[in-house]
């Protein structure tokens, strides 16, 4: 199999258009985040390939490394810890030449050759419910963050001062027109 530049560009593109698979790629990506993924070698120089699918139980999604620049496999038995699925597979990527002459172009065209430049692609599936959890413990993190910066609130008024007026202990307001009412 191989990989086109315009079909990755395509990918990214529809990526921004429809946010559930923009959500289920930034889920995948908070758990590489957790598992501390990238302080692997070479796994911060990988690039999105295609995906993410989304099925009923899984988040697959495809990422690419220059050859000579393949991603170090400890990292991935992190995640297959976790319940992932990783394959490992040498591809190639099909670029457009740049034009420098006349030989550099397509036969009856204006548009560069195109070149094999070779890769390694991972593919990562990803159980729905290991984002999940990732993203219910990140929510929870944020939110215990947020109560830290706000401290505590006073629960009892100062000594001294009057207690609060419920709504029911309030007069309701005057009607236009009605005979003022007698105060208790």
């Amino acid at each position: 199999m191989h990989h086109d530049i315009l079909d990755i560009i395509r990918n990214v593109h529809d990526l921004y258009e429809n946010n559930s698979s923009l959500a289920a790629l930034k889920d995948m990506e908070r758990v590489f985040e957790e598992m501390d993924m990238y302080v692997y070698k070479n796994w911060e120089e990988g690039e999105l390939a295609y995906g993410p699918q989304v099925d009923r139980h899984w988040i697959t999604a495809g990422f690419m490394w220059e050859e000579n620049k393949m991603p170090d496999p400890i990292a991935g038995k992190r995640l297959m810890d976790l319940g992932c699925k990783i394959r490992y597979k040498k591809s190639h990527l099909l670029e457009a030449r740049p034009i420098r002459s006349p030989d550099d172009l397509r036969p009856g065209t204006q548009k560069g050759k195109l070149d094999r430049k070779p890769i390694w692609v991972v593919e990562i599936q990803m159980p729905k419910k290991v984002a999940f959890d990732m993203y219910k413990g990140y929510m929870q993190k944020m939110k215990n963050d947020y109560k830290e910066q706000a401290g505590p609130k006073e629960s009892a008024s100062p000594q001294g001062a009057p207690a609060p007026i419920t709504p029911a202990a309030a007069a309701p307001p005057p009607v236009a027109g009605a005979a003022p009412t007698p105060a208790a």
